[in-house]
């Protein structure tokens, strides 16, 4: 195995909004570095190095069906930041936006005293980090 064999290939998300996820996506991936990797009728991704994000509209007899990050399943994904100069500055941008930051009376150690992170949901309030390098 090699070291590009080592890390993440990919994650699939399904979303309730393509076009709403879009627009988030294309913004807050953007901040990091990320670029457009694939685009379809029923979905879109997003690459950086040889890790991708894929996000795909649910179907319509799923939709009833909404995520909540405390059930069975994925609770949260953690993006790294460059530095926490770029965490204050995508907090702020995330607060203009009206994106719903949480623990936000506890920023920016929500993730324990040894983290420097911002926690916040995407349109379908899938949680996210973004963690700064220690």
């Amino acid at each position: 195995m090699n070291s590009k064999d080592a890390g993440l290939h990919h994650i699939e998300i399904y979303v309730s909004n393509l076009e709403q996820t879009r627009q988030f996506y294309e913004w807050f991936l953007g901040l990091l570095g990320y670029q457009e990797f694939q685009s379809w009728e029923q979905g879109f991704s997003f690459l950086q190095g040889s890790t991708y994000i894929v996000f795909v509209q649910t179907a319509d007899k799923y939709l009833d069906q909404s995520y909540h990050r405390c059930g069975t399943g994925l609770n949260h994904i953690a993006f790294w930041a460059n530095s926490t100069d770029q965490v204050d500055q995508v907090r702020k941008l995330l607060g203009a936006r009206g994106v719903n930051i949480l623990y936000n009376d506890r920023y920016p150690h929500a993730g324990g005293s040894d983290h420097y992170a911002i926690f916040f949901e995407d349109p379908d309030r899938i949680k996210l980090e973004l963690v700064a390098p220690d």
